[in-house]
């Protein structure tokens, strides 16, 4: 009898179906997937895509980014409450009365919104590009940025950029313990600490390089070091291993451990093999965006990948 897995890539061809997977997805959806990356690069490879379904393992914003990149092709979600608590801490009714007190500030928004949110942005960024970005705009332009403050602030501290910031954060990231993180540092004093800047800015001050998950995977397979104490979602470990075979990888501790020592994305363990299968299989749940909303959405979204070049 046929795998899962080689049932999902036999429909995979039969469909003409392409699998983007983030990072975070869990590691049996990675192995299957066509390409995986973090948030710019798989907004970057949705643009090429020449297949008819897109099946996104990922979060919901992000498959509404590649629905809006790719307006004519069929986008799929294996669990359409695959949410994120970053986005959702942003309602864009709120969000509109926000940027409308502030007429005369740009608009960035951090790429995990919602399409809605993006349609009230004069630019999007990832973690990969925010600081660029925000570099971008002239000096003598005030910035409203959102929805993550986390980003934010270390956007701040780095570009000397005075922002206003929405009052967002990542769950995920907020999850950190700096006590435990300090404790484990002790036990591994040779090992350096990598950090995603979404992470509070207590666990920041503690890391050796800060930056996307791309930027992360990238640092450790160049750095000389031989051990990194990680502080994103755990799942970037398993691309992170396949990069970097012979070094230590120690996922960063979590306030609450009880379950996992690590951080784990509740919404990014959603989307199961067997829910893959089934969303391919169905073409369901399918990601549809309004016209309007789309147009809107495209152009902060073209802007970032424009100026990411």
């Amino acid at each position: 009898m046929k795998s899962l897995k080689e049932r999902i890539l036999e429909l995979k061809k039969e469909k003409n179906a392409v699998i983007l997977a983030h990072y975070y997805q869990e590691s049996d959806i990675q192995d299957i997937a066509d390409y995986v990356g973090d948030s710019l690069g798989l907004s970057q490879e949705a643009m090429k895509v020449d297949a008819d379904i897109i099946l996104f393992a990922g979060v919901h914003f992000m498959a509404e980014t590649a629905k809006i990149l790719n307006p004519t092709k069929k986008v799929i979600l294996p669990d359409l409450k695959a949410g994120c608590s970053l986005a959702e801490s942003c309602p864009p009714d709120l969000f509109k009365k926000f940027t409308a007190s502030h007429p005369d500030h740009i608009v960035i928004t951090y790429v995990n919104c919602s399409a809605e949110v993006k349609a009230l942005t004069d630019i999007v960024c990832t973690s990969s590009n925010a600081v660029k970005i925000v570099e971008s705009i002239p000096k003598d332009k005030p910035i409203i940025f959102a929805p993550d403050k986390n980003l934010g602030k270390y956007i701040i501290e780095k570009t000397g950029r005075d922002m206003l910031l929405w009052d967002g954060s990542c769950v995920v990231h907020e999850a950190f313990s700096l006590d435990k993180l300090i404790a484990l540092y002790k036990e591994n004093p040779d090992a350096k600490i990598i950090a995603h800047p979404e992470s509070e800015t207590h666990i920041l001050k503690t890391a050796a390089y800060i930056g996307s998950t791309a930027g992360m995977i990238d640092f450790v397979k160049k750095d000389s070091s031989q051990k990194f104490i990680v502080a994103t979602e755990a799942g970037i470990l398993h691309k992170m291993q396949q990069e970097v075979p012979d070094k230590i990888l120690i996922p960063a501790p979590a306030k609450d451990d009880n379950t996992c020592a690590c951080s784990e994305c509740g919404y990014m363990k959603m989307n199961t093999l067997q829910k893959v299968y089934d969303c391919l299989l169905n073409e369901s749940p399918e990601i549809n965006v309004s016209a309007d909303i789309m147009k809107k959405a495209l152009i902060p979204i073209e802007r970032m990948l424009e100026l990411s070049k």
